[in-house]
């Protein structure tokens, strides 16, 4: 499998050259993303859609966008890399890019598969690749009905092997709000007896669109953030452990804004 190539588990962008997708990033961007979904749509109505080609296809978008100028600072691979057990991933949710770049970071390493909204598994063209990573699907309209799928799956998916990416925001959203931060990834944790890996991104380069949300414009003056946190034991506190990762979330969020 591709991934991004450490550094004691970091990495950072290369300073990009000047170039015409600098000044017209969206416009450069997207047609790229466009040729990289549709390879992938192919491939995942053939039934070869493997992990290894999803996280390649989100390594080529990584590219894609540093083509156009995006620079990316990820911190924390050690904590992914050092262990293939399987955990639930706990994270502030920004924009879309979170969504195509976390596979090429943490598939080559441990399986995983996401909780998504239902829409995502309708959408033209991409439903047909995130349907292929047989993802747990929620409605975000019955956080009741909501629960009892993430549960009732994600032990079982945790079980068998697969890690889980939880955002627990129920939209998202430029601003870190804590009160709308549930802990949902950390009532699943406890129940299947997994650690969690909290994370924190700052992923606002890549806008939300007025019209279509998944596609604003790519702003070049923002650097998108990742860093992932050590290894917490699910059997501890509940309420703690939520303090704890909400605090580790607004910290970076307020260091990347310094």
């Amino acid at each position: 499998m591709l991934t991004v190539k450490l550094n004691n588990g970091c990495y950072t962008t290369s300073t990009n050259p000047k170039s015409l997708c600098n000044k017209l990033p969206s416009c450069c961007f997207y047609p790229q993303l466009f040729w990289i979904v549709l390879k992938a749509t192919l491939m995942a109505k053939q039934g070869i859609y493997t992990a290894g080609d999803w996280a390649k296809n989100s390594l080529d978008t990584l590219t894609a966008l540093e083509r156009c100028g995006i620079q990316f600072e990820i911190s924390g691979m050690e904590h992914v890399c050092s262990s293939n057990e399987p955990c639930v991933f706990i994270g502030n949710h920004m924009s879309t890019l979170e969504t195509f770049i976390l596979p090429t970071l943490i598939s080559p390493y441990r399986s995983v598969t996401f909780v998504v909204k239902k829409s995502l598994t309708e959408y033209p063209l991409f439903k047909w690749v995130m349907n292929t990573r047989d993802p747990i699907v929620v409605s975000r309209t019955n956080p009741r009905e909501d629960l009892k799928t993430v549960l009732n799956q994600g032990v079982e998916k945790l079980r068998a092997g697969t890690s889980i990416v939880v955002f627990p925001q129920t939209t998202r959203t430029t601003e870190f709000e804590p009160q709308h931060f549930n802990s949902i990834g950390i009532k699943l944790a406890k129940k299947a007896g997994v650690p969690i890996i909290p994370l924190a991104l700052k992923t606002d380069a890549w806008s939300n669109g007025k019209k279509l949300k998944e596609f604003g414009k790519i702003l070049v003056d923002k650097k998108v953030h990742f860093s992932f946190g050590s290894a917490v034991d699910s059997s501890g506190n509940a309420n703690e452990i939520q303090d704890n990762i909400i605090q580790f979330i607004q910290e970076h969020l307020q260091n990347w804004q310094s």
